[in-house]
């Protein structure tokens, strides 16, 4: 059964952060606490290939708690914030069913908003449309079409970051496809099902840099490189978006024989600093969220983070 303060509609933990804060660990910790399960809200940890450049969670940690939404599709499969949603929605209901707490974990944003804040009822992706806009991207730029999409749909351009070219592409596909910018189906967003209460690990930004580097070199030492290559050898096409992923991209670029080494390295560091800075500038959106400093002593109770 669920804790009394419990309902079947929450409020459940969620946790998030920046790329390299501890999440993995500290919501391994919460839910041997909590007796949960593991709803996974990362966007590239769903595909089995990709393992050392996701920071994955080990075999002896997915033993040691129940993940949902790891390793459960191939790169071929498309997936979608949407998608993640709905199906996490009735995992969450079939958790709560047998008597336990999910735990929502990850650093994805447009995953995690869309569960936390519900959907929006946007058509779906005209492939055409999507080969058209990509097209124009790879030869005018992404500043021309986000400067297109900031007349047009100004609502939508101010939340994006202009060097996001899939969400570029997607908000000026559904303009072209539907008429309407995609800001106005937005506004007509479902409210979600369950409610959450959200943590944010905090890490002061000079330990985090540190963190991410000291990542970057030991998944250098795992294999990162064997990983991808042994990717491209199946002939999967270099340019799907799962493979832009920072550390997949830098990587393909140097087995292509476009960079050395050294760079190739810099630019996943750099590239990951950057990332994490964006992460952060995204969280502070969520005003109600309780920030936990890192390195954390205890597994805080649920019911604080007000």
């Amino acid at each position: 059964m669920l804790p009394s303060d419990i309902s079947i509609k929450g409020p459940f933990p969620a946790i998030t952060g920046p790329t390299a804060s501890g999440k993995t660990a500290f919501s391994l910790e919460l839910a041997d606490r909590l007796n949960a399960e593991i709803i996974s809200a990362d966007s590239r940890q769903i595909y089995r290939e990709l393992t050392i450049g996701t920071a994955k969670p080990s075999k002896k940690e997915l033993d040691r708690v129940l993940h949902h939404f790891i390793d459960e599709l191939s790169l071929a499969e498309p997936f979608s914030a949407g998608t993640f949603a709905e199906q996490a929605n009735e995992r969450i209901s079939d958790i709560i069913s047998r008597g336990r707490i999910p735990i929502v974990v990850g650093g994805s944003s447009l995953y995690l908003h869309a569960l936390l804040k519900g959907l929006s009822p946007i058509p779906p992706s005209d492939a055409d449309m999507r080969q058209h806009l990509e097209k124009r991207l790879m030869v005018e730029g992404a500043q021309t079409l986000f400067a297109e999409l900031e007349r047009v749909d100004p609502i939508s351009a101010s939340t994006l970051d202009p060097t996001k070219s899939s969400r570029l592409v997607r908000a000026l596909e559904v303009l072209h496809t539907t008429g309407k910018p995609l800001s106005s189906y937005h506004r007509r967003q479902k409210p979600p099902p369950f409610s959450f209460r959200l943590a944010i690990l905090n890490v002061d930004r000079e330990t985090l840099y540190k963190r991410i580097d000291e990542r970057v070199d030991r998944m250098l030492e795992d294999g990162l490189l064997r990983e991808v290559q042994r990717i491209l050898d199946t002939g999967v096409n270099a340019d799907l978006n799962a493979l832009k992923t920072i550390g997949y991209r830098e990587s393909i670029a140097y087995l292509q024989g476009k960079i050395s080494c050294d760079e190739m390295i810099r630019l996943i560091k750099r590239n990951t600093r950057r990332y994490a800075k964006r992460q952060l500038t995204w969280l502070r959106r969520y005003k109600r969220a309780h920030w936990i400093h890192v390195p954390w002593t205890e597994v805080l109770d649920p019911r604080t983070w007000e």
